[in-house]
């Protein structure tokens, strides 16, 4: 059985999706693209079993077949072909496949495509859509902070939190926390577009289903109970500290090249409108200080810190300047933004780590 499409609009495609396919997957089968053909169109598959992914293009095919091809070796070829038409032969009886082009031919061995896993069927319990800059954005300000011990899974992803007056998007690893809050989704490393472009969103009771385009999306939902985060953010941290956030970013980086290797420590001392920002590595014998003008409003105070949390927290906000709340160098340190974008806020948290003299 034959069928033919554009080396380039293929690789595309498959580059999309390709993303889900893990290197060692718990199925060997799981290494391949299932390549689907029904009446002239190609419906292209990959999952992990906990995301999947699918995508449809035209091709110029007399028959259906369905087989199962090895992703790597596959999107290598692709990358390597100048566009053109090319040409797939697929022998039913063995699953091998043959890629030809005007000048040349690459034979890959396939598997039955039964053996592929079926995707799940879209559950539409609840539905909405909404444009996908904003889902992307909301992705992109909090999965960052989202855990990676397997032994936590309710960590592990972004709680979606819908109710009237807008969406929260959470993400925390136990030593920081990020609340993104959209006013304007009442209802409810990148595939989706930062444009307009509509996103069809359902859900159900196991899976979320993205549609954007050709290109769907299926998340297994963590059958796991969230942390109660609002518990977490502390609602008394009077101690104003506000400053560029850039300034501070950069000195943070500095600063912490000279932190403990293991720790990462670095002290923030902020009295009246200067903010001192130190590190020390006593086993090497490396320390370094910097000072910030600030404005702030509170006790005096010396606060430790993980500089990569901090760094990373300052990066992905957004603004020129940065409101640090705090209370007391035992409790968790909040960052807002002094302004926020239209239709969104964004709250942050990080957890003290105490200082030893």
């Amino acid at each position: 059985m034959k069928f033919i499409v554009p080396s380039n609009l293929l690789l595309s495609q498959l580059s999309q999706i390709g993303g889900v396919i893990v290197s060692k997957p718990v199925l060997p089968i799981l290494e391949n693209f299932l390549f689907d053909i029904k009446g002239g169109e190609l419906t292209i598959s990959a999952t992990d079993l906990e995301t999947s992914m699918s995508t449809k293009l035209a091709v110029e095919a007399k028959e259906d077949v369905k087989v199962a091809i090895p992703s790597r070796l596959t999107m290598d070829i692709l990358r390597q072909l100048a566009d053109q038409p090319l040409t797939f032969t697929v022998n039913e009886e063995n699953y091998s496949v043959e890629m030809s082009t005007s000048s040349g031919r690459y034979k890959l061995a396939g598997q039955d495509a039964a053996d592929f896993p079926q995707m799940p069927e879209v559950q539409s319990e609840n539905s909405f859509d909404v444009t996908s800059n904003v889902l992307s954005r909301a992705i992109n300000k909090t999965i960052f902070a989202t855990g990676t011990d397997e032994l936590r899974p309710n960590l592990l992803g972004v709680n979606v939190e819908m109710g009237p007056n807008g969406t929260n998007f959470v993400a925390t690893d136990a030593n920081r926390l990020v609340k993104y809050t959209r006013s304007n989704i009442t209802s409810l490393k990148s595939t989706l577009s930062n444009d307009e472009s509509v996103v069809r969103v359902d859900y159900g009771s196991t899976n979320v289903f993205f549609s954007f385009g050709e290109i769907k999306l299926i998340c297994r939902l963590i059958d796991e109970r969230y942390p109660d985060y609002k518990n977490v953010i502390p609602k008394d941290n009077n101690n104003e500290l506000t400053l560029n956030r850039l300034d501070l970013l950069n000195s943070v980086k500095r600063i912490s090249i000279f932190s403990n290797r293991a720790t990462h420590q670095i002290r923030l001392k902020v009295a009246g409108s200067e903010l001192n920002i130190s590190a020390e590595d006593l086993e090497l014998s490396n320390e370094a200080q910097e000072r910030l003008d600030c404005e702030y409003t509170g006790a005096d105070m010396e606060i430790g810190f993980n500089s990569r949390y901090l760094v990373d927290l300052l990066s992905f906000m957004d603004g020129d300047s940065v409101k640090f709340l705090l209370d007391t160098p035992n409790k968790a340190g909040l960052l807002v933004p002094t302004q926020n974008e239209e239709d969104e806020e964004i709250l942050m948290l990080i957890m003290p780590m105490m200082i030893s003299n």
